[in-house]
């Protein structure tokens, strides 16, 4: 094993250091070599095997930590290359529409301290959870396993954008469970989370297409739930249509066709406004785009009912 150059340095610091003490015992009169039996020799380096034996020992402690710093940088080096290995599986399964296998992957490393896994594993929980064949008892227990992961990713990294968006869907779902009141003030949390992922990346056109989300809801809210809001808040949350549609063609600009919802929330928006023309526009593209996943199917026939009622 080739020594560091900074084990070089010290062995020849303490070469250097045992010459110096020669040097001084021949300048005192000591007779013969370093080490030799001369009085004054003796008296200034003794027995150098205990020297040499020190000597020695310094070095393979030296090389010993620099052997166990190797390790631990390629221990780090081997723990993140297993990291980026397992989201670019989690990746392909997610693009392939593999939720399920997806799921079983992801919950192997369910005590991992990464965020980028985190929040992925929080996104694959809910997408079991929306499957139409997860029992309503199943579906609860994911909803806020979900939640639990996102809110782990959030605290490991407040600067990823996924985790922002990724708790604030978490919340949303939860708030299905915990009554109205529960509801309207997490809405107040799910904006600020969603605005911070804008923040962060402007150029994710699922965050600014959440935000839109956010905006429809509170726009159309039925009467007694703003009733009730305004009873329990004094400030509700509130938005318009007007708003919600600012947010669905900023999705759509970012990344045309990016999503099947956007579309047909577009064409919903536009009914919405008694823009006939504009919705029957987005609710063909809706009808239109490929189904890769049971949600799209949805979508499809959502689109397709309300192109009908046209």
């Amino acid at each position: 094993m080739a020594l560091s150059p900074r084990l070089w340095r010290l062995l020849r610091l303490r070469r250097g250091a045992a010459q110096s003490v020669c040097q001084l015992a021949r300048a005192r009169g000591s007779r013969g070599h370093c080490g030799a039996r001369g009085v004054l020799g003796s008296e200034v380096i003794g027995n150098t095997r205990p020297f040499k034996r020190g000597l020695l020992f310094s070095a393979l402690s030296y090389l010993g930590f620099e052997t166990y710093q190797v390790i631990s940088q390629a221990a780090v080096v081997h723990a993140t290359a297993k990291v980026e290995e397992i989201l670019e599986q989690a990746d392909y399964l997610y693009e392939s529409g593999e939720t399920e296998k997806l799921y079983q992957l992801l919950t192997q490393y369910k005590e991992s301290e990464d965020a980028e896994l985190l929040w992925r594993l929080a996104r694959a929980s809910r997408d079991i959870a929306q499957l139409s064949r997860t029992s309503e008892e199943e579906k609860k227990a994911l909803v806020y396993e979900a939640l639990e992961y996102a809110k782990r990713a959030l605290e490991k990294n407040e600067s990823s954008f996924a985790a922002h968006k990724w708790y604030a869907i978490c919340i949303s779902d939860v708030g299905d469970y915990e009554g109205i009141k529960v509801k309207i003030a997490n809405a107040y949390i799910i904006k600020e989370h969603f605005e911070k992922a804008i923040e962060l990346n402007p150029k994710d056109a699922t965050s600014i297409h959440l935000m839109g989300i956010w905006c429809y809801t509170f726009a159309e809210m039925p009467w007694y739930q703003r009733r009730i809001a305004k009873v329990l808040f004094a400030n509700p949350p509130s938005s318009t249509y007007e708003e919600a549609l600012k947010y669905f063609h900023r999705a759509e600009q970012v990344d045309p066709n990016f999503y099947s919802k956007n579309l047909l929330l577009l064409g919903k928006t536009y009914l919405k406004l008694n823009n006939k023309k504009l919705a029957a526009f987005w609710l063909v593209k809706a009808k239109g785009y490929p189904a890769h996943t049971e949600e799209d199917k949805q979508i499809q026939t959502e689109a397709a009912q309300l192109l009908t009622g046209l």
